[in-house]
């Protein structure tokens, strides 16, 4: 038995090196599917385990003998690296001081984002924590402002086809079934949200990604924990602004893709993969605007 995921449906091999093994027990401690054990003073896979060993690496991440290897669902020890030191972190003041510095930007330089940047943001996305290893998140990266406007101007296209999702009888007749706060939400955001991006297309200003220099489509498989997408995206966002430039979360684009035979006809022409509980598009360039002050923020509540 094993999770499975879009990538693989086998479980991970633990091998352990008794000679190296000190048993210390910490790989036993530390896995969360009890796939090992202790047996006569050394660590030892201990069969199926709860799913099944799922690859996460944690037990070759705390051995100090380099006693064990974890081979299978994308993962190898090959993978594993030393850790940098804690004194080379960002202490919480600076971390602070990036999270209150970035803003949602929608207007950029016309001037390219290079590619060695592009690729560290990425690097920067893949050590986000997923729900299940192999990460099942997928990524559209369109790099240049040329791609990122003809996605847009094709998916006004598309929203044109759908527009009577957005019609006044069609939402008079779904408002019994997906009740109140839905129909608000149809009414007073996604339909004028609609008529925004097919008006403004047409008369040639893209509101929809607003002809960024970079977007990256963050979306996960069916079997994709629906968070993945989203913080990965957000580890994307944090990296970007490390590296001077700026970004914007936008959110409203996913949903529109995800049901029907027209929107799977989009998503095979982008080749986007498959349909996403989950995504959103990150949008990046260098600040066309230099923002002064910051804006605070709160919670709903905290109990």
């Amino acid at each position: 038995m094993a999770i499975p995921t879009s990538r693989t449906k086998e479980p991970g091999v633990i091998k352990v090196d008794r000679e190296k093994c000190n048993g210390c027990g910490k790989c036993v401690s530390i896995c969360s599917d009890l796939s090992l054990e202790l047996f006569e003073g050394k660590a030892q896979p201990a069969g199926q385990g709860v799913f099944g060993c799922i690859a996460c690496g944690q037990c070759m991440a705390v051995c100090s003998q380099d006693a064990i290897e974890v081979t299978g669902r994308f993962l190898s020890p090959a993978d594993i690296f030393s850790l940098p030191g804690r004194e080379s972190a960002a202490s919480f003041e600076s971390l602070m001081n990036l999270y209150k510095r970035r803003r949602s930007i929608r207007r950029y330089k016309e001037i390219p984002v290079e590619r060695h940047l592009i690729d560290q943001v990425l690097e920067a996305a893949q050590t986000a924590p997923m729900g299940l290893p192999p990460s099942d998140v997928n990524v559209m990266v369109l790099d240049s402002k040329e791609k990122v406007h003809a996605f847009a101007e094709d998916f006004c296209h598309y929203l044109e086809k759908i527009r009577w999702f957005s019609s006044s009888w069609f939402l008079t007749l779904m408002k019994p079934f997906w009740g109140k706060e839905t129909d608000e939400l149809f009414r007073n955001f996604l339909k004028p949200l609609l008529e925004t991006y097919i008006g403004s297309m047409n008369k040639g200003e893209n509101v929809v990604n607003y002809d960024a220099p970079v977007a990256f489509y963050f979306y996960g498989s069916p079997y994709c924990d629906p968070a993945d997408p989203i913080i990965a995206a957000t580890y994307a966002m944090v990296a970007a602004e490390s590296l001077g430039l700026g970004t914007c979360m936008l959110g409203a684009v996913h949903p529109f893709i995800q049901n029907g035979n027209a929107a799977k006809k989009f998503r095979e022409k982008h080749g986007i993969l498959c349909k996403s509980r989950e995504g959103i598009f990150l949008i990046m360039g260098y600040p066309k605007t230099e923002y002064l002050k910051g804006i605070r923020r709160t919670f709903a509540s905290i109990n």
